[in-house]
């Protein structure tokens, strides 16, 4: 079957979307959502006339025969949009985060039901994570023990292809770009969250409103009851335009160690001279991963298969943002138990 697709918001995530349904052999555009008309008319030239409507609610209630919803909007007043998808039983893949609290992410999952909504955690179909995966699940270098995550990125946040919104939010590092790195670890490393210790700052020549800056302890434990700890620095008022991420984990034969974000991984035994690179296949930045996403949507619904990046599993990686921000309000560690109680 062809998955025919209703696709909400075309700002600069959702014109990625539009080329990765576009290219889909599984999917198709069928209908733009988005209230600025020059967008709408942007990616129509691109990809062809569709019905175009400014809101999800007033799409829904005109539209027949769509099989599906992608919403790429801004994370702000989406309960009615996933109420309007519920009540036709139309399955959602909804750009992360899907709220910008655990509370009100719960209430969204709530609406849903039992209708599909999977959130677009893209970075999990990197093959950098998927190699990262593989090495874990062999055994290559044993058992991981702990870890250090570094993210260092001058994003200059009135770039014309960036989203505006981030620079007025609270906490924009955690909740637009931390998140990706704590789902990152859960799904990596196999393990859920315990408890986070983290202070959030901003330096005195950041454009963001709010905090650019987080530094956290972060301690997981793993389907076989060890506990893993990961030093976690996310920054995006980095004061060097050259982009570093480095994410080494500390196994019980050696290292992994990951040096580009989208690519480079490879291991080394302790006394190893050199690491041994992975080989990894083509990246097509932001389209390569996206596509992943999109086919692990399309098996869920289509195919039956499993859903991956569940609502329910997301409010898991969004406890974690809540208790970092939390922890550097009060100065001391919480225990994610106690956040994600307060919605279960």
């Amino acid at each position: 079957m062809t998955l025919r697709i209703v696709l909400a918001g075309l700002g600069v995530r959702g014109a990625y979307w539009a080329e990765v349904i576009h290219r889909s052999p599984e999917c198709e555009l069928a209908a733009y959502v988005d209230p600025n008309p020059a967008a709408v008319a942007r990616i129509a030239a691109q990809y062809g006339a569709r019905p175009a409507f400014p809101s999800v609610e007033a799409a829904l209630e005109s539209l027949e025969g769509v099989d599906a919803i992608v919403l790429a909007n801004p994370p702000v007043g989406r309960a009615a949009q996933v109420q309007a998808a519920a009540a036709r039983s139309l399955p959602m893949l909804i750009e992360k985060p899907l709220a910008l609290s655990v509370q009100e992410a719960a209430q969204l999952v709530a609406l849903a039901g039992d209708v599909p909504l999977m959130v677009g955690l893209n970075f999990r179909y990197l093959a950098v994570t998927q190699a990262a995966v593989r090495l874990l699940r062999a055994g290559t270098v044993g058992a991981a023990h702990f870890a250090r995550f570094t993210y260092e990125r001058w994003r200059d946040g009135h770039r014309p292809n960036l989203n505006k919104y981030p620079l007025t939010m609270d906490q924009p590092m955690l909740w637009e770009q931390s998140i990706h790195h704590f789902d990152l670890m859960r799904f990596v490393y196999d393990a859920e969250p315990v408890e986070v210790m983290s202070h959030t700052w901003n330096p005195p020549w950041s454009m963001y409103a709010s905090d650019a800056n987080v530094a956290a302890l972060i301690t997981l434990q793993t389907r076989d009851g060890r506990r893993l700890r990961v030093n976690y620095q996310g920054t995006w008022q980095a004061n060097w335009a050259v982009p570093n991420f480095e994410w080494r984990t500390e196994c019980s034969e050696g290292v992994i160690l990951q040096r580009d974000q989208f690519g480079r991984i490879g291991y080394a035994r302790r006394d190893d001279p050199q690491l041994t690179l992975i080989d990894l296949p083509p990246h097509e930045l932001w389209i390569t991963e996206t596509s992943g996403l999109l086919a692990a949507f399309v098996d869920a619904v289509a195919h039956g298969r499993p859903l991956a990046c569940s609502g329910r599993d997301h409010l898991i990686s969004l406890a974690m943002v809540e208790a970092c921000a939390l922890s550097s309000q009060t100065g001391q560690p919480v225990k994610i138990q106690d956040i994600v109680q307060t919605v279960t």
